[in-house]
């Protein structure tokens, strides 16, 4: 799902530092005459066109306050020839966590969400060859299984996805060992996807960036998660530049963060927030829940989108022009199609 924002992504980064300094203004709490007109377009939009928008119990914000502030992750490490070392492990557990909270930053302190940062623990992982998987797996499951394609995939059994029942009696680690969403690393794959059930991107690219400010693919497909639309045939009024807008940003910006909150607005009464403000508040680590990552199709998971986008006439500014396997345009109808890694360049001025 998406949306978009008029402000750069100096400007956006500006904005954010100084909103979550200021919390109690209300300047803070209301957004900015200038996104008004836009975020209610993007709320009609996606009113009107998602599945039962209000009824749909499996959003991001769903499984945070189910989780009461802790999210378990489970990695599939879709690849028959690359290994990954222990710390790389890490790196990776760490880089998801910041990205998720990324988006918890724009929620924290507004209008009675309950936690400042949420830890996020990988607890699984997925391969068709535990060997790929070097050093020492102590304290995560680690899972042969495949979907219906023959790719490596969590267990079933563990996943939330399949069990918004939350009954994971089936799961040979119980409950404590379940996963809320995972996130899919393909070989050879541009663009993403993201959904209710997690996400999937690309495992060079993911790889490649571990130690960015912004894993900007990852920010988007997490968007989805959160409810956020995509905009390949519209954009909001006046607004051109932001994350959920595939290609236009790299960061999240405060459009972005103002329809997240949107979301939060509209669902908030369906929760005990009594009883989620009476937990401990998790603090920001690089750890997340274990989720299903199957591809299956089911009204019951938010829309995939993909980060690709451009016309025949040459990619638009800011949008993807390069890159291994991207079967895209590869000239810009604004500015430069500059080179950022082997998988992924972008039109620039």
């Amino acid at each position: 799902m998406h949306s978009s924002i008029l402000v750069s992504l100096l400007t956006s980064s500006l904005v954010l530092g100084a909103g979550l300094n200021t919390r109690q203004d209300e300047a803070w709490r209301t957004p900015p005459s200038n996104i008004s007109q836009a975020l209610n377009e993007v709320w009609a939009h996606e009113i009107s066109t998602y599945s039962n928008p209000l009824g749909f119990k499996n959003y991001g914000y769903d499984q945070l306050i189910d989780a009461k502030g802790k999210i378990q992750v489970c990695m599939r490490w879709e690849t028959t020839s690359t290994s990954i070392t222990a710390a790389q492990r890490t790196a990776v557990e760490e880089a998801v966590g910041k990205m998720y909270n990324k988006w918890i930053a724009w929620l924290a302190g507004w209008d009675d969400f309950p936690y400042s940062s949420v830890p996020v623990t990988v607890v699984g992982w997925a391969t068709s060859n535990t060997a790929l998987l070097q050093g020492s797996t102590s304290g995560v499951d680690v899972y042969n299984t495949v979907d219906e394609g023959g790719i490596p995939q969590c267990d079933p059994r563990c996943g939330r996805f399949f069990h918004q029942d939350h009954n994971y009696s089936s799961c040979p680690g119980g409950s404590a060992r379940h996963y809320d969403w995972s996130l899919w690393l393909t070989q050879g794959m541009s663009g993403g996807a993201g959904g209710d059930w997690g996400m999937r991107i690309g495992l060079e690219y993911m790889m490649q960036n571990l130690n960015s400010e912004n894993i900007h693919i990852l920010l988007h497909e997490m968007g989805h998660h959160f409810a956020l639309d995509d905009f390949y045939d519209w954009t909001p009024t006046g607004m051109i530049n932001f994350i959920m807008l595939a290609g236009s940003s790299t960061a999240i910006t405060p459009f972005d963060g103002w329809m997240a909150r949107d979301w939060w607005r509209h669902l908030k009464s369906r929760y005990n927030l009594s009883a989620a403000t009476s937990t401990t508040k998790a603090s920001s680590t690089s750890t997340s829940r274990a989720s299903s990552s199957s591809t299956r199709s089911s009204s019951s998971s938010t829309r995939a989108s993909s980060t690709t986008s451009g016309a025949s006439s040459g990619q638009t500014l800011y949008g993807q022009c390069g890159g291994q396997g991207w079967t895209g345009p590869t000239t810009c109808a604004q500015g430069t199609c500059k080179y950022s890694n082997a998988w992924y360049s972008q039109c620039l001025n």
